[in-house]
């Protein structure tokens, strides 16, 4: 196995407006990531995910800085680097969403890269990648979800 990049790809039945907004606003990443964000949809911007475990809302912290936005076609961050540093390849992982309008929803895909290019020793590395295809396997059909619902509710 490479564990070079992760890919899932899903169709929602929601405009790539809906969708791009459900991946990129705090508002909506807490309902399908389960994770408070601080970061707006911005190149450059940075901030952090929070994922509360029992009583600590901050029980795993994350950094995040968004490297492109252009609604409603295209998203795309870099985190788990080390706090405090600055987010580059080799440092951080690189999740890219692609929207497309197709028929009355939008496909989405996601590509998740940079795990060899972390320098990790191979069982990190093996144990991140499947964390991440684990973790993957479970969100992306949440924001699938999670817009579906938004356009019920409106």
């Amino acid at each position: 196995m490479e564990f070079a990049s992760i890919e899932r790809q899903i169709h929602v039945e929601a405009a790539p407006e809906v969708v791009f907004e459900v991946i990129s606003r705090p508002e909506h990443i807490r309902d399908w990531w389960y994770a408070e964000c601080d970061v707006q949809p911005t190149p450059g911007a940075t901030g952090e995910l929070a994922w509360a475990d029992g009583d600590n809302p901050r029980a795993h912290v994350t950094p995040m800085t968004v490297v492109a936005s252009d609604p409603p076609r295209l998203f795309s961050f870099r985190w788990t680097h080390p706090a405090g540093e600055a987010a580059v390849d080799g440092n951080s992982l690189l999740v890219t969403f692609e929207l497309v309008a197709s028929g009355s929803g939008t496909l989405l895909r996601l590509t998740e890269t940079g795990f060899r290019e972390r320098g990790w020793e191979i069982a990190v590395l093996e144990q991140q990648y499947h964390e991440h295809v684990t973790g993957w396997g479970i969100y992306v059909p949440r924001i699938g979800e999670h817009a579906e619902r938004l356009v019920s509710a409106r």
